[in-house]
């Protein structure tokens, strides 16, 4: 056998490497050695070589050997935003949406927060480090008004990762001062379901790429009750979402506040943390920034599973390109988490009678209602408008923060085939709203939201939920 197994020859070959290519080891991606590249090369000789002549190369397990250790080296590899700056652009002219509506459909070095619509609008775009020359150019030479938020974003995720619980985190050590992956979020809910009699595990069904997507029921009774539905983690950066479902979901079961108990205790609660496991998963594993599902379309992935409902499909603030971040799929509810999501609603919305449609989100501090596709009001605007307001103004009683209330169409900006429309307008579950939660409109953290503001975020969340529920119930729509 030859000597590649050799420990003594393999430093050899990693001194040359080193000694005849240190500009390329200078470039080598983080955490990658000569050792990494040598492996790469080794397994890309062996795929020309002639299956007999591999025999007598190496061994099987020796092959084995190498496609495990190559294996960890992939799921390694992390997209960077090293040097990524986030600007804020006010759009004062036709001329500058027009700018800015045509750079967003040329480059792949700008991602946008939102589409360029009208004069009067602020924008957030993210530019990598090697176009942010070429666009403060640009801002300069048609005269853009503009503030660079964040001025490396790669040091904000290094950051964030460093909030992230361990996934062999058992499920009496989960908290709301930690992110957690998904397999401590699935652990946890599975403990729950196991500890506590009025909680139930219930499984949607699979992902794209075969997860389980899990959440609970509560129920304390067997009362006909009517049903809360919560939807999150719909978009995987959105990492505060799933945090701050569980922790509604740890207040309706363990809270020792009377009021709260006897909310649990007046309804039926579906929650669904992470209805999107495979994009959450792969923040963690591959792109922080990763907003999509990860089905797979040629040379790109994912879907914008809240562009993929089947109600005004595609009509504005969607894409038709698999590559964009709003890519709205091939079909209306093409995707297996848009359909698991339909067809259980759609099986217990009379039978077990929901009415009430949360959907959590962030960033920008809004609490919304439909409709996003059109102007078009709702049969009951002026409730869903009343209550949306008290909902926040209860926020800002608890914690101090401006949430923002109205439909979603005059609120945030246009957008079609999402979940709360397809809720409202086709299941027609009067009380459906959306929250986008910490930080604010303008934040330099966009959705990196620090750890630290888990706990604050979710109780002022709940808080307003609160206020949701107990104020329709005043309107007669859970009779």
């Amino acid at each position: 056998m030859y000597g590649f197994q050799s420990a003594m020859q393999e430093n050899k070959m990693e001194k040359f490497y080193t000694d005849f290519y240190p500009r390329r080891i200078k470039m080598l991606p983080k955490g990658w050695t000569p050792k990494h590249w040598l492996l790469l090369l080794l397994v890309s000789c062996i795929c020309v070589i002639q299956e007999s002549k591999a025999a007598s190369f190496c061994t099987k397990a020796d092959q084995c050997a190498l496609d495990e250790e190559i294996k960890k080296v992939a799921d390694t590899v992390q997209a960077r935003y090293d040097h990524t700056c986030i600007y804020q652009v006010e759009l004062a002219t036709e001329e500058h949406v027009r700018l800015f509506q045509a750079l967003e459909q040329a480059s792949d070095s700008c991602s946008f927060m939102g589409h360029a619509r009208q004069p009067d609008q602020k924008l957030t775009i993210m530019v990598t480090g090697a176009k942010v020359a070429d666009f403060d150019d640009l801002v300069h030479t048609y005269n853009v008004t503009h503030r660079v938020l964040n001025y490396n974003f790669q040091a904000l995720i290094d950051a964030n990762y460093l909030e992230v619980a361990p996934e062999d985190t058992k499920p009496e050590e989960f908290d709301w001062k930690r992110y957690h992956p998904l397999e401590s979020i699935n652990a946890w809910l599975k403990k729950l379901a196991e500890t506590h009699p009025e909680v139930l595990l219930v499984e949607l069904g699979v992902s794209a790429q075969g997860r389980p997507i899990l959440g609970v029921q509560i129920s304390f009774d067997y009362e006909n009750r009517t049903t809360v539905f919560v939807e999150s983690g719909i978009h995987a950066r959105e990492w505060i979402a799933p945090a701050t479902a569980t922790y509604i979901i740890d207040q309706l079961v363990n809270s020792k506040d009377p009021a709260v108990q006897a909310l649990a205790r007046s309804h039926r609660w579906y929650i669904f943390p992470t209805v999107n496991p495979d994009g959450y998963q792969y923040t963690f594993k591959g792109d922080r920034m990763w907003r999509k599902n990860r089905a797979s379309f040629g040379i790109c992935r994912g879907v914008d599973l809240n562009r993929n409902f089947p109600f005004h499909w595609n009509v504005t603030g969607a894409s038709g390109d698999p590559c964009r971040y709003d890519y709205s799929g091939p079909s209306a509810a093409s995707e297996l988490e848009t359909r698991r999501m339909i067809e259980f609603i759609k099986y217990r919305v009379e039978m077990e009678r929901i009415r009430t449609f949360i959907s959590l989100h962030s960033y920008s501090q809004m609490i919304m209602f439909p409709y996003g596709h059109s102007a078009e009001r709702v049969d009951n605007y002026h409730d869903l408008t009343d209550i949306g307001r008290l909902a926040a103004k209860k926020i800002k009683e608890v914690s101090g923060r401006i949430y923002k209330s109205g439909s979603i169409y005059e609120t945030i900006y246009p957008s079609s085939g999402g979940s709360k429309d397809w809720a409202h307008g086709q299941l027609k579950i009067p009380i459906t709203f959306s929250y986008e939660l910490r930080g604010p409109a303008d934040s330099e953290d966009l959705f990196i939201l620090s750890a630290k503001e888990i706990e604050p975020t979710a109780a002022e969340a709940f808080t307003s939920i609160q206020t949701i529920v107990r104020e329709a119930g005043k309107r007669g729509y859970y009779q």
